[in-house]
């Protein structure tokens, strides 16, 4: 290869070639546009995009801003044709109630000592600003609770408990194999409601549990019991109440079966008690009862709803709106409802499930009203005579069959009255105690016949009951002095002497 003439200059690779003009292009205007084309046709493209933009941005806008113009009438759904029961529930609050009507929830509260609750429904009312009666009453209200004083001896108070209440005393005091239990352990309607008016003519008030202890967490996040604070005018004095067996058995109501396979039913030769709790017309908890011709009947036949009616017409007996603790036991249902899991089989499934759904309904209605639910155990054994493996699995049964009906309690009424501990503090070293803590109770009671028996430990309350039956009144009436007069409210129905035990 022959060596290049360096003379000559190099090409330049960043130089570029001036094209060469097309023939069709005969003077400076075409000349001009031909030169710039390329720049000509970039800005026509982006115009035909920026139209094409332009018209799809103006379709939207047009289609979303006729939506919201639409009448509001054409874009709801047509509302469903069938029947009324198929519409969906209304969602508004209800209605007010009338003024007068709230001025006597109010008042009742007060009645009850509840002068801060009975100030807030007032206050609150949407009748407050207008309503000088409100306004009044309001002040009326705050004037009375400055005239509770705080009672002085949270450790001393007495506590008494009842079975069942009879309702016919022919029927229940008939001669037979049961008559000496229910002479001893029951008490009858009249005998209940003269104990009631003694009690609160002598100023008592029913109070709750909860108002005398309760759980709160310390400043190092433990959780720790104390005693609370009652507020009653001068010379009230605070009690509590407790209705053990609130399940209406088998032999109560005619139907024996000693093994308790077959769930029971009421017969017109039952022993004169009520059956059922059920949920009444005004929405209260009552009773069904069979009478001895065999016709069901509702109405006022055990504690719940005799209690209930005298707390409407004292409401000053109630404080704060206190009901009585309900305990019940598991191996024949609660409440009259058969719901014993192995009752399904003799129901049959569907039956069975209305049973539990009504009894569930049932303990709702309880608490709503202010009843405690409690337990009673499962088998009701003396939790103090068996052993530790035994309280373990009864309160494990109670707890997988109960208490998915009346759901979680904290409070235990000791089957037989039985403790499971001497006068001594409850210690995690006892295992009894140590198991039925950690199942959720913090309430122990047993019977005792003290006029008043309790005791805090750091980690629950315990206390002793009173039994006002037949035994205690016929046996030691002056127990029960500072309640009533055993003289003035024993049934003379009632067979005497009652048989000791």
């Amino acid at each position: 290869m022959s060596e290049p003439n360096r003379n000559q200059s190099a090409p330049n690779p960043r130089r570029r070639r001036k094209p060469r003009r097309p023939k069709w292009v005969t003077n400076k205007l075409t000349y001009t546009l031909w030169r710039n084309w390329p720049l000509i046709r970039f800005v026509l493209i982006c115009l035909v995009l920026a139209a094409i933009l332009f018209g799809m941005v103006r379709c939207t806008a047009s289609a979303v801003m006729g939506f919201f113009e639409k009448d509001p009438a054409e874009s709801t759904p047509p509302q469903s044709t069938g029947p009324a029961d198929t519409q969906p529930p209304e969602t508004t609050a209800p209605p007010e109630p009338p003024e007068d009507e709230l001025l006597k929830q109010a008042d009742f509260l007060a009645a009850g000592f509840d002068y801060e609750g009975a100030a807030q429904l007032l206050r609150e009312s949407s009748y407050f600003a207008s309503s000088s009666s409100y306004q009044s009453r309001v002040s009326e209200y705050e004037a009375e609770a400055q005239k509770l004083v705080k009672w002085h001896d949270m450790q001393n108070i007495t506590h008494v408990f009842f079975h069942t209440l009879v309702v016919d005393n022919a029927r229940c005091f008939d001669g037979d194999y049961t008559e000496a239990g229910y002479n001893q352990y029951m008490t009858t309607i009249p005998e209940f409601l003269k104990m009631m008016e003694s009690m609160y003519e002598r100023g008592y008030v029913l109070v709750s549990p909860y108002d005398i202890a309760y759980e709160y967490v310390d400043e190092n996040g433990q959780t720790k019991m104390k005693y609370g604070e009652i507020w009653l005018p001068e010379g009230k004095t605070p009690f509590v109440m407790s209705q053990d067996d609130v399940n209406y058995y088998g032999y109560m109501i005619g139907d024996v079966d000693p093994d308790y396979e077959r769930p029971a039913v009421p017969h017109a030769d039952g022993d004169g008690f009520a059956h059922k709790i059920i949920i009444g017309e005004d929405g209260y908890p009552t009773c069904e009862y069979m009478d001895a011709d065999g016709n069901i009947l509702v109405g006022s036949y055990d504690l719940v709803p005799i209690l209930e009616d005298f707390i409407q017409e004292h409401p000053d007996f109630s404080y704060r709106g206190a009901r009585a603790i309900l305990g019940m036991t598991g191996y024949e249902g609660v409440f009259g409802y058969r719901t014993k899991p192995a009752y399904e089989d003799d129901l049959g499934t569907e039956a069975y499930q209305k049973e539990c759904e009504d009894a569930r309904a049932v303990a709702q209605c309880l608490r709503e009203h202010g009843w405690i639910l409690a337990s009673h155990s499962y088998g009701h054994p003396s939790y103090g005579n068996i052993s530790a493996e035994k309280v373990a699995a009864d309160s494990d049964k109670w707890e997988q069959t109960v208490q998915p009906i009346i759901g979680d309690c904290d409070i235990i009424l000791y089957p037989n009255g039985s403790d499971i501990e001497g006068i001594g503090k409850y210690t995690f070293d006892n295992p009894k105690f140590k198991t039925l803590y950690e199942d959720g109770y913090r309430y122990f009671y047993n019977v005792d016949s003290h006029v008043a028996w309790q005791q805090l430990g750091d980690d629950y309350f315990r206390g002793g009951r009173r039994n006002l039956d037949g035994y205690r009144m016929w046996y030691t009436p002056k127990k029960v002095a500072d309640l009533f007069d055993v003289n003035e409210v024993f049934d003379p129905d009632r067979p005497t002497p009652v048989p000791s035990i």
